[in-house]
């Protein structure tokens, strides 16, 4: 479902991703591993429409994601290594717009992630871990069949990742990708490797 094609990309003035070739079918999961700076960042935010390579294309489905940019950002979601919480709003206000975009449940999505007890609750007293899952809980409320994640465990305890482990596991059967840049294990079961830097 989702490839590129030699792919090459600037960050600043400097070269961090050359003739990147890589597939995903659907049901499948991609972890991009390497040093900081190696540019598995850098390959989510070409992935998700959001830079533009310096060569080679990004493809869904054999088209090029480019052509429409609007449906490309449509079929996926994008969970960057910042959580994006607004500290105002409740755990529950802070899901709302996603809920709407993707079509899904502010309820769902809390309850995928352990955080029904705290939907009203403001974001600002939330802990790192809890911010989070709230920021993972997006994930839950989307029918977009690709899953950008850029260190989706960082602050996790172990029973939160398993929680996000089974997240994983129902998307790539339902037929959605996953790729993921990490430093850390992810519960994803025979994802394969790219190793960048």
């Amino acid at each position: 479902m989702l490839q590129t094609e030699n792919v090459a990309a600037f960050r600043g003035e400097r070269l961090v991703l050359r003739d990147i070739t890589l597939r995903v079918p659907a049901g499948g999961a991609l972890m991009l591993v390497g040093p900081n700076g190696s540019g598995k960042s850098t390959l989510l935010r070409l992935l998700a429409g959001l830079l533009r390579p310096a060569a080679g294309r990004v493809l869904w489905q054999n088209e090029d994601a480019a052509a429409d940019p609007a449906a490309h950002g449509a079929r996926l979601v994008y969970v960057g290594h910042q959580d994006a919480v607004k500290p105002g709003l409740t755990a529950a206000e802070n899901l709302r717009f996603a809920a709407v975009a993707g079509g899904g449940d502010v309820a769902v999505g809390l309850a995928a992630v352990g955080l029904t007890a705290l939907a009203d609750l403001p974001a600002r007293v939330l802990s790192a871990g809890q911010k989070r899952r709230l920021a993972l809980a997006r994930l839950a409320v989307s029918s977009a069949l690709l899953w950008l994640l850029d260190e989706p465990t960082l602050g996790l305890d172990a029973a939160a990742v398993d929680r996000f482990g089974g997240l994983l596991a129902g998307h790539r059967a339902r037929g959605g990708v996953v790729v993921a840049a990490t430093h850390l294990p992810l519960p994803l079961a025979d994802a394969a490797e790219l190793r960048l830097g």
